[in-house]
């Protein structure tokens, strides 16, 4: 069965940090594309951080400067190092993958996603 696990999420004050990792598990290709979303209630998904298997990584605009993706193709690991963190962070975080090609920012063509952890930023 695949799955993948996230984990690391809590509850922070603004200016502080937190890991987010996730862990695939159940299938043993690498995905040309693996990515963190994020979802806030009342808004649509969209992507925080990509990387291509050939480790190409994407970084929203927003998040730019103050979060870094690595990848580990071998384990099929995926963490988001998430420093200066804001307010306007605050929300579910996704890992995917199962993705082919196209642009690893945008959710379309990721067939497997985990379950979410929570982000929440205090001013």
């Amino acid at each position: 069965q695949v799955q993948l696990v996230e984990s690391g999420g809590g509850s922070v004050q603004a200016g502080g940090s937190l890991r987010l990792s996730c862990a695939a598990s159940g299938y043993t290709y690498s995905s040309y594309c693996m990515g963190w979303f994020r979802q806030a209630p009342g808004k649509e998904r969209e992507g925080v951080a990509a990387v291509t298997s050939a480790g190409t990584t994407y970084l929203a605009e927003s998040v730019r400067g103050r979060f870094t993706i690595s990848r580990d193709v071998a384990k099929n690991t995926l963490d988001l190092q998430m420093d200066n963190l804001k307010p306007e962070d605050t929300a579910m975080y996704y890992c995917a993958t199962d993705k082919a090609g196209g642009v690893c920012l945008r959710k379309g063509g990721y067939n497997i996603w985990g379950q979410g952890t929570q982000v929440t930023v205090s001013s």
